[in-house]
Protein backbone atom coordinates (compact mmCIF):
# COMPACT_ATOMS: atom_id res chain seq x y z
CA UNK A 1 0.00 0.00 0.00
CA UNK A 2 1.21 3.46 -0.91
CA UNK A 3 0.58 6.42 1.34
CA UNK A 4 -2.54 8.13 -0.06
CA UNK A 5 -4.06 11.43 0.94
CA UNK A 6 -7.53 9.94 1.07
CA UNK A 7 -6.49 8.15 4.28
CA UNK A 8 -6.72 11.44 6.20
CA UNK A 9 -10.12 12.18 4.63
CA UNK A 10 -11.40 8.76 5.66
CA UNK A 11 -10.16 9.31 9.20
CA UNK A 12 -11.79 12.73 9.38
CA UNK A 13 -15.06 11.21 8.15
CA UNK A 14 -14.98 8.46 10.80
CA UNK A 15 -14.23 10.92 13.61
CA UNK A 16 -17.10 13.24 12.66
CA UNK A 17 -20.05 12.74 15.04
CA UNK A 18 -23.23 11.40 13.41
CA UNK A 19 -21.47 11.06 10.06
CA UNK A 20 -23.36 9.80 7.03
CA UNK A 21 -22.50 6.81 4.84
CA UNK A 22 -19.56 7.67 2.61
CA UNK A 23 -19.33 7.51 -1.18
CA UNK A 24 -15.80 7.61 -2.65
CA UNK A 25 -16.03 8.71 -6.27
CA UNK A 26 -13.22 8.45 -8.80
CA UNK A 27 -12.05 7.18 -12.17
CA UNK A 28 -11.62 3.44 -12.55
CA UNK A 29 -8.37 1.97 -11.18
CA UNK A 30 -7.31 5.04 -9.23
CA UNK A 31 -6.98 3.01 -6.02
CA UNK A 32 -10.41 3.49 -4.42
CA UNK A 33 -11.01 -0.14 -3.49
CA UNK A 34 -7.56 -0.78 -2.03
CA UNK A 35 -7.68 2.40 0.06
CA UNK A 36 -11.18 1.77 1.40
CA UNK A 37 -10.59 -1.93 2.15
CA UNK A 38 -7.29 -1.14 3.89
CA UNK A 39 -8.92 1.60 5.97
CA UNK A 40 -11.88 -0.56 6.97
CA UNK A 41 -9.59 -3.43 7.92
CA UNK A 42 -7.65 -1.15 10.27
CA UNK A 43 -10.67 0.41 11.99
CA UNK A 44 -13.35 -2.30 12.15
CA UNK A 45 -13.40 -5.80 13.57
CA UNK A 46 -15.72 -7.02 10.81
CA UNK A 47 -15.82 -5.92 7.16
CA UNK A 48 -18.51 -7.01 4.70
CA UNK A 49 -17.27 -6.45 1.15
CA UNK A 50 -19.72 -6.53 -1.78
CA UNK A 51 -18.40 -5.91 -5.32
CA UNK A 52 -21.37 -5.35 -7.62
CA UNK A 53 -19.30 -5.32 -10.80
CA UNK A 54 -17.72 -8.72 -10.20
CA UNK A 55 -20.77 -10.21 -8.46
CA UNK A 56 -23.98 -8.73 -9.93
CA UNK A 57 -25.89 -11.44 -8.05
CA UNK A 58 -25.21 -9.48 -4.84
CA UNK A 59 -27.93 -7.06 -5.96
CA UNK A 60 -30.48 -9.57 -4.70
CA UNK A 61 -29.57 -8.61 -1.14
CA UNK A 62 -31.45 -5.33 -1.65
CA UNK A 63 -34.68 -6.78 -3.02
CA UNK A 64 -37.60 -6.58 -2.36
CA UNK A 65 -37.12 -3.99 0.41
CA UNK A 66 -34.33 -1.87 1.90
CA UNK A 67 -34.85 -2.49 5.59
CA UNK A 68 -31.46 -2.92 7.24
CA UNK A 69 -32.41 -6.04 9.18
CA UNK A 70 -33.76 -7.63 6.00
CA UNK A 71 -30.55 -6.81 4.10
CA UNK A 72 -28.42 -8.27 6.90
CA UNK A 73 -30.57 -11.41 6.97
CA UNK A 74 -30.17 -11.96 3.20
CA UNK A 75 -26.40 -11.42 3.31
CA UNK A 76 -25.82 -13.78 6.25
CA UNK A 77 -28.03 -16.44 4.64
CA UNK A 78 -25.99 -16.36 1.42
CA UNK A 79 -22.62 -15.81 3.13
CA UNK A 80 -22.74 -17.80 6.38
CA UNK A 81 -19.08 -17.09 7.24
CA UNK A 82 -19.66 -13.35 7.34
CA UNK A 83 -20.01 -11.79 10.80
CA UNK A 84 -22.15 -8.69 11.17
CA UNK A 85 -22.00 -7.16 14.64
CA UNK A 86 -23.64 -3.79 15.48
CA UNK A 87 -21.07 -1.09 16.22
CA UNK A 88 -18.18 -3.21 14.95
CA UNK A 89 -19.03 -3.76 11.28
CA UNK A 90 -18.33 -1.76 8.13
CA UNK A 91 -20.08 -2.56 4.86
CA UNK A 92 -18.18 -1.78 1.64
CA UNK A 93 -20.34 -1.44 -1.47
CA UNK A 94 -17.83 -1.53 -4.34
CA UNK A 95 -18.85 -0.13 -7.75
CA UNK A 96 -22.14 0.96 -6.20
CA UNK A 97 -23.34 2.53 -9.46
CA UNK A 98 -24.02 -1.03 -10.65
CA UNK A 99 -26.56 -1.51 -7.84
CA UNK A 100 -28.72 1.62 -7.45
CA UNK A 101 -30.79 -0.03 -4.72
CA UNK A 102 -27.65 -0.45 -2.58
CA UNK A 103 -27.05 3.27 -2.84
CA UNK A 104 -30.70 3.89 -2.07
CA UNK A 105 -30.25 1.80 1.10
CA UNK A 106 -27.75 4.33 2.49
CA UNK A 107 -30.63 6.39 3.85
CA UNK A 108 -31.84 3.44 5.90
CA UNK A 109 -28.35 2.50 7.13
CA UNK A 110 -27.89 6.09 8.31
CA UNK A 111 -31.23 6.22 10.08
CA UNK A 112 -30.59 2.80 11.62
CA UNK A 113 -27.18 3.88 12.91
CA UNK A 114 -25.76 0.46 13.87
CA UNK A 115 -23.36 -0.04 10.95
CA UNK A 116 -20.89 2.01 8.91
CA UNK A 117 -21.08 2.00 5.12
CA UNK A 118 -18.45 3.08 2.59
CA UNK A 119 -19.24 2.95 -1.13
CA UNK A 120 -17.00 3.33 -4.15
CA UNK A 121 -18.12 4.32 -7.62
CA UNK A 122 -16.23 4.86 -10.87
CA UNK A 123 -19.09 5.86 -13.16
CA UNK A 124 -21.24 7.84 -10.74
CA UNK A 125 -22.65 10.88 -12.50
CA UNK A 126 -22.21 9.42 -15.98
CA UNK A 127 -25.53 9.78 -17.73
CA UNK A 128 -27.02 7.56 -20.38
CA UNK A 129 -25.06 4.38 -19.75
CA UNK A 130 -27.81 2.18 -18.33
CA UNK A 131 -30.40 -0.01 -20.01
CA UNK A 132 -34.09 0.85 -19.80
CA UNK A 133 -34.59 -1.65 -16.97
CA UNK A 134 -31.56 -0.34 -15.09
CA UNK A 135 -32.77 3.25 -15.41
CA UNK A 136 -36.14 2.21 -14.07
CA UNK A 137 -34.43 0.46 -11.16
CA UNK A 138 -32.33 3.57 -10.43
CA UNK A 139 -35.37 5.84 -10.47
CA UNK A 140 -37.20 3.50 -8.11
CA UNK A 141 -34.24 3.35 -5.69
CA UNK A 142 -33.49 7.11 -5.87
CA UNK A 143 -30.23 8.72 -4.78
CA UNK A 144 -30.32 9.26 -0.99
CA UNK A 145 -29.95 13.05 -1.09
CA UNK A 146 -28.98 14.31 2.35
CA UNK A 147 -28.07 10.86 3.63
CA UNK A 148 -24.62 10.38 2.11
CA UNK A 149 -21.30 12.19 1.98
CA UNK A 150 -19.32 12.21 -1.27
CA UNK A 151 -15.56 12.67 -1.59
CA UNK A 152 -13.52 12.56 -4.77
CA UNK A 153 -10.44 10.39 -5.20
CA UNK A 154 -7.90 10.78 -7.98
CA UNK A 155 -4.99 8.72 -9.26
CA UNK A 156 -1.82 9.30 -7.25
CA UNK A 157 -0.79 12.94 -7.46
CA UNK A 158 2.76 14.21 -7.79
CA UNK A 159 3.26 14.57 -4.03
CA UNK A 160 2.05 11.00 -3.44
CA UNK A 161 4.47 9.92 -6.19
CA UNK A 162 7.28 11.71 -4.31
CA UNK A 163 6.34 9.86 -1.11
CA UNK A 164 6.40 6.53 -2.95
CA UNK A 165 9.94 7.34 -4.09
CA UNK A 166 11.31 8.09 -0.64
CA UNK A 167 10.91 11.85 -0.50
CA UNK A 168 10.43 12.89 3.12
CA UNK A 169 8.49 15.68 4.77
CA UNK A 170 11.74 17.54 5.45
CA UNK A 171 12.55 17.63 1.73
CA UNK A 172 9.15 19.10 0.88
CA UNK A 173 9.43 21.61 3.72
CA UNK A 174 12.74 22.68 2.18
CA UNK A 175 10.95 23.31 -1.13
CA UNK A 176 8.29 25.37 0.64
CA UNK A 177 10.94 27.45 2.40
CA UNK A 178 12.75 28.09 -0.88
CA UNK A 179 9.50 29.17 -2.53
CA UNK A 180 8.59 31.51 0.33
CA UNK A 181 12.01 33.14 0.26
CA UNK A 182 12.43 32.95 -3.54
CA UNK A 183 15.84 31.31 -3.15
CA UNK A 184 17.17 28.49 -5.37
CA UNK A 185 16.71 24.87 -4.35
CA UNK A 186 19.89 23.03 -3.36
CA UNK A 187 21.46 21.56 -6.54
CA UNK A 188 21.37 17.94 -5.40
CA UNK A 189 17.71 18.18 -4.41
CA UNK A 190 16.88 20.13 -7.56
CA UNK A 191 18.35 17.41 -9.75
CA UNK A 192 16.53 14.66 -7.84
CA UNK A 193 13.17 16.42 -8.10
CA UNK A 194 13.72 17.02 -11.83
CA UNK A 195 14.46 13.34 -12.30
CA UNK A 196 11.34 12.30 -10.38
CA UNK A 197 9.25 14.78 -12.37
CA UNK A 198 10.40 13.31 -15.68
CA UNK A 199 9.58 9.83 -14.43
CA UNK A 200 6.17 10.98 -13.19
CA UNK A 201 5.35 12.35 -16.65
CA UNK A 202 5.94 8.85 -18.07
CA UNK A 203 4.49 6.75 -15.24
CA UNK A 204 1.65 8.97 -14.03
CA UNK A 205 -0.41 8.09 -10.97
CA UNK A 206 -2.44 4.96 -11.71
CA UNK A 207 -1.46 2.70 -8.76
CA UNK A 208 -0.99 -0.45 -10.85
CA UNK A 209 1.28 1.44 -13.23
CA UNK A 210 3.26 2.89 -10.33
CA UNK A 211 3.66 -0.59 -8.84
CA UNK A 212 4.85 -1.99 -12.17
CA UNK A 213 7.48 0.74 -12.40
CA UNK A 214 8.62 0.41 -8.79
CA UNK A 215 9.00 -3.36 -9.11
CA UNK A 216 10.55 -3.59 -12.59
CA UNK A 217 11.90 -0.13 -13.58
CA UNK A 218 11.01 -1.19 -17.14
CA UNK A 219 9.25 1.50 -19.15
CA UNK A 220 8.06 -1.07 -21.70
CA UNK A 221 6.10 -2.92 -19.04
CA UNK A 222 4.77 0.36 -17.68
CA UNK A 223 3.53 1.22 -21.17
CA UNK A 224 1.80 -2.14 -21.53
CA UNK A 225 -0.18 -1.61 -18.31
CA UNK A 226 -1.10 1.96 -19.28
CA UNK A 227 -2.33 0.90 -22.69
CA UNK A 228 -4.39 -1.87 -21.13
CA UNK A 229 -6.03 0.69 -18.84
CA UNK A 230 -6.75 2.96 -21.82
CA UNK A 231 -8.26 -0.02 -23.64
CA UNK A 232 -10.43 -0.74 -20.60
CA UNK A 233 -11.66 2.84 -20.63
CA UNK A 234 -12.60 2.38 -24.28
CA UNK A 235 -14.38 -0.85 -23.38
CA UNK A 236 -16.39 1.04 -20.75
CA UNK A 237 -17.42 3.51 -23.45
CA UNK A 238 -18.72 0.64 -25.55
CA UNK A 239 -20.27 -1.24 -22.63
CA UNK A 240 -22.00 1.56 -20.75
CA UNK A 241 -22.79 4.31 -23.23
CA UNK A 242 -26.02 4.39 -25.19
CA UNK A 243 -25.71 2.71 -28.58
CA UNK A 244 -26.09 5.96 -30.53
CA UNK A 245 -23.25 7.58 -28.54
CA UNK A 246 -20.66 4.80 -28.39
CA UNK A 247 -18.65 5.72 -31.50
CA UNK A 248 -18.84 9.48 -30.81
CA UNK A 249 -17.50 9.10 -27.28
CA UNK A 250 -14.62 6.97 -28.49
CA UNK A 251 -13.84 9.37 -31.35
CA UNK A 252 -13.67 12.29 -28.94
CA UNK A 253 -11.40 10.38 -26.58
CA UNK A 254 -9.03 9.21 -29.31
CA UNK A 255 -8.74 12.74 -30.71
CA UNK A 256 -7.16 14.15 -27.54
CA UNK A 257 -3.49 13.76 -28.61
CA UNK A 258 -4.28 15.45 -31.93
CA UNK A 259 -6.17 18.23 -30.14
CA UNK A 260 -3.21 18.93 -27.88
CA UNK A 261 -0.66 18.86 -30.71
CA UNK A 262 -2.24 21.95 -32.27
CA UNK A 263 -0.73 25.41 -31.76
CA UNK A 264 -3.95 26.68 -30.19
CA UNK A 265 -5.25 23.74 -28.18
CA UNK A 266 -8.90 24.76 -27.91
CA UNK A 267 -10.96 21.62 -28.39
CA UNK A 268 -12.19 21.48 -31.97
CA UNK A 269 -14.98 19.12 -33.05
CA UNK A 270 -13.63 19.23 -36.61
CA UNK A 271 -10.50 17.47 -35.32
CA UNK A 272 -12.71 14.68 -33.99
CA UNK A 273 -14.19 14.25 -37.43
CA UNK A 274 -14.02 16.44 -40.53
CA UNK A 275 -17.08 18.68 -40.40
CA UNK A 276 -17.86 17.66 -36.82
CA UNK A 277 -19.99 20.05 -34.79
CA UNK A 278 -20.65 20.67 -31.12
CA UNK A 279 -24.27 19.58 -31.21
CA UNK A 280 -23.10 16.12 -32.30
CA UNK A 281 -20.30 15.66 -29.77
CA UNK A 282 -20.87 17.87 -26.74
CA UNK A 283 -22.59 15.07 -24.84
CA UNK A 284 -19.72 12.73 -25.68
CA UNK A 285 -17.16 15.03 -24.09
CA UNK A 286 -19.41 15.33 -21.05
CA UNK A 287 -19.53 11.53 -20.72
CA UNK A 288 -15.72 11.20 -20.71
CA UNK A 289 -15.39 14.06 -18.24
CA UNK A 290 -18.05 12.63 -15.92
CA UNK A 291 -16.18 9.30 -15.98
CA UNK A 292 -13.11 11.14 -14.61
CA UNK A 293 -10.92 10.33 -17.63
CA UNK A 294 -10.40 13.90 -18.82
CA UNK A 295 -10.61 17.44 -17.46
CA UNK A 296 -11.84 20.51 -19.24
CA UNK A 297 -9.97 23.80 -19.01
CA UNK A 298 -12.24 26.76 -19.81
CA UNK A 299 -11.32 30.03 -21.46
CA UNK A 300 -12.25 33.05 -19.35
CA UNK A 301 -13.56 36.39 -20.59
CA UNK A 302 -11.39 38.54 -18.33
CA UNK A 303 -8.48 37.97 -15.99
CA UNK A 304 -10.52 38.72 -12.90
CA UNK A 305 -12.13 36.79 -10.06
CA UNK A 306 -14.39 34.89 -9.83
CA UNK A 307 -12.88 32.65 -12.47
CA UNK A 308 -15.86 30.34 -12.80
CA UNK A 309 -18.16 33.28 -13.29
CA UNK A 310 -15.98 34.48 -16.17
CA UNK A 311 -15.68 31.19 -18.03
CA UNK A 312 -16.80 30.85 -21.64
CA UNK A 313 -18.87 27.69 -21.75
CA UNK A 314 -18.22 26.91 -25.42
CA UNK A 315 -14.42 27.45 -25.40
CA UNK A 316 -12.29 24.87 -23.64
CA UNK A 317 -9.26 22.62 -23.86
CA UNK A 318 -9.39 18.95 -22.88
CA UNK A 319 -6.54 17.36 -20.93
CA UNK A 320 -6.11 13.79 -19.77
CA UNK A 321 -6.70 13.55 -16.02
CA UNK A 322 -3.52 11.45 -15.70
CA UNK A 323 -0.36 12.57 -17.51
CA UNK A 324 1.05 9.04 -17.77
CA UNK A 325 -1.99 7.84 -19.71
CA UNK A 326 -1.65 10.77 -22.13
CA UNK A 327 2.00 9.96 -22.80
CA UNK A 328 1.08 6.31 -23.40
CA UNK A 329 -1.23 7.50 -26.19
CA UNK A 330 1.55 9.41 -27.97
CA UNK A 331 3.95 8.03 -30.55
CA UNK A 332 6.69 5.52 -29.71
CA UNK A 333 9.88 7.11 -28.44
CA UNK A 334 8.19 9.92 -26.52
CA UNK A 335 9.09 8.26 -23.21
CA UNK A 336 12.77 8.13 -24.16
CA UNK A 337 12.76 11.83 -25.05
CA UNK A 338 11.19 12.75 -21.73
CA UNK A 339 13.74 10.71 -19.77
CA UNK A 340 16.43 12.78 -21.48
CA UNK A 341 14.75 15.96 -20.25
CA UNK A 342 13.01 16.83 -23.53
CA UNK A 343 9.34 17.70 -23.01
CA UNK A 344 9.15 20.18 -25.87
CA UNK A 345 7.41 17.89 -28.35
CA UNK A 346 3.71 18.22 -29.15
CA UNK A 347 3.92 22.02 -29.03
CA UNK A 348 4.04 22.19 -25.25
CA UNK A 349 1.17 19.73 -24.76
CA UNK A 350 3.19 17.59 -22.33
CA UNK A 351 4.10 20.62 -20.21
CA UNK A 352 0.51 21.82 -20.16
CA UNK A 353 -1.08 18.44 -19.46
CA UNK A 354 1.43 17.90 -16.64
CA UNK A 355 0.27 21.10 -14.95
CA UNK A 356 -3.37 20.19 -15.63
CA UNK A 357 -2.69 16.82 -13.95
CA UNK A 358 -1.10 18.46 -10.90
CA UNK A 359 -3.72 21.20 -10.53
CA UNK A 360 -6.63 18.84 -11.21
CA UNK A 361 -5.52 16.33 -8.59
CA UNK A 362 -5.32 19.21 -6.12
CA UNK A 363 -9.02 19.74 -6.73
CA UNK A 364 -8.50 22.91 -8.74
CA UNK A 365 -10.84 23.72 -11.60
CA UNK A 366 -8.90 24.61 -14.75
CA UNK A 367 -9.01 27.91 -16.63
CA UNK A 368 -6.95 29.65 -19.30
CA UNK A 369 -7.07 33.00 -21.11
CA UNK A 370 -7.01 33.50 -24.86
CA UNK A 371 -7.84 36.47 -27.05
CA UNK A 372 -7.66 36.78 -30.83
CA UNK A 373 -5.21 39.64 -30.33
CA UNK A 374 -2.61 36.97 -29.62
CA UNK A 375 -2.66 37.09 -25.81
CA UNK A 376 -2.76 33.57 -24.38
CA UNK A 377 -2.08 32.43 -20.82
CA UNK A 378 -1.74 28.68 -20.26
CA UNK A 379 -3.54 28.68 -16.90
CA UNK A 380 -5.18 31.20 -14.62
CA UNK A 381 -5.68 30.34 -10.94
CA UNK A 382 -6.82 31.92 -7.72
CA UNK A 383 -3.62 32.20 -5.67
CA UNK A 384 -3.34 34.07 -2.38
CA UNK A 385 -6.72 35.63 -3.05
CA UNK A 386 -5.73 37.05 -6.45
CA UNK A 387 -6.23 36.16 -10.09
CA UNK A 388 -2.81 34.78 -11.03
CA UNK A 389 -1.64 33.69 -14.51
CA UNK A 390 0.53 30.57 -14.65
CA UNK A 391 2.65 29.97 -17.73
CA UNK A 392 4.38 26.69 -18.62
CA UNK A 393 7.56 27.48 -20.52
CA UNK A 394 10.82 25.73 -21.23
CA UNK A 395 14.10 27.46 -20.40
CA UNK A 396 14.01 29.39 -23.68
CA UNK A 397 10.37 30.49 -23.34
CA UNK A 398 10.02 34.27 -23.17
CA UNK A 399 6.38 34.33 -22.00
CA UNK A 400 5.51 37.33 -24.20
CA UNK A 401 1.80 37.21 -23.33
CA UNK A 402 2.63 37.10 -19.63
CA UNK A 403 4.83 40.19 -19.92
CA UNK A 404 2.13 42.05 -21.81
CA UNK A 405 -0.45 41.28 -19.13
CA UNK A 406 1.90 42.27 -16.30
CA UNK A 407 2.86 45.52 -18.03
CA UNK A 408 -0.78 46.62 -18.31
CA UNK A 409 -2.37 46.11 -14.87
CA UNK A 410 -4.95 48.80 -15.63
CA UNK A 411 -6.35 46.60 -18.43
CA UNK A 412 -5.83 43.06 -17.14
CA UNK A 413 -6.11 43.64 -13.35
CA UNK A 414 -3.16 41.27 -12.76
CA UNK A 415 -0.51 42.20 -10.18
CA UNK A 416 1.72 39.11 -10.22
CA UNK A 417 2.29 35.92 -12.18
CA UNK A 418 4.09 32.59 -12.07
CA UNK A 419 6.18 30.88 -14.72
CA UNK A 420 6.87 27.13 -14.47
CA UNK A 421 9.65 25.41 -16.38
CA UNK A 422 12.91 23.49 -16.34
CA UNK A 423 14.89 25.92 -14.18
CA UNK A 424 15.44 26.83 -10.54
CA UNK A 425 13.66 29.49 -8.51
CA UNK A 426 13.97 33.11 -9.48
CA UNK A 427 12.11 36.35 -8.88
CA UNK A 428 11.96 39.28 -11.28
CA UNK A 429 9.74 42.09 -10.12
CA UNK A 430 6.23 40.67 -10.08
CA UNK A 431 7.09 37.44 -11.91
CA UNK A 432 7.98 34.36 -9.85
CA UNK A 433 9.73 31.61 -11.79
CA UNK A 434 9.52 28.12 -10.33
CA UNK A 435 10.77 24.69 -11.36
CA UNK A 436 7.92 22.66 -12.82
CA UNK A 437 8.11 20.17 -9.95
CA UNK A 438 6.95 22.88 -7.52
CA UNK A 439 3.53 23.30 -9.16
CA UNK A 440 1.95 21.08 -6.48
CA UNK A 441 2.88 23.68 -3.84
CA UNK A 442 0.61 26.32 -5.40
CA UNK A 443 -2.18 25.31 -3.03
CA UNK A 444 -2.97 28.58 -1.31
CA UNK A 445 -6.26 29.90 -2.65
Amino acid sequence: MYKRKIESELQAWLKTPSHKPLVVKGVRQCGKTNSVVDFAGKHFKHVVYLDFRERPDYKKFFTPNLEVDAIVMRITAAMPNVKIVPGKTCFIFDEVQDCPRARGALKYFYLDGRYEVICTGSLLGVNGYKTKDERAEEEEASIPVGFEEIINMYPMDFEEWLWANGIKKTHIEHLKKCMREATPVDDALHDRFRELLHLYVIVGGMPEVVTTFMETKQIGRVLNVQRRIVDEYKSDMVKYALTADKSKIRECFESIPAQLSREYKKFSYSVVRSGGRGREYSGSIQWIEDAGIVRRCYNIQTTELPLDGNRIQSEFKVYMADIGLLVSMLEEGTQSNILQGDMLSYKGAIFENLVADIFGKMGRKLYYYHKDSGIELDFVIRYKGRCTPVECKARSGNAKSLRTVLNHPEKYKVKSAIKLGDYNIGFEGNLLTLPMYMAFLLSER
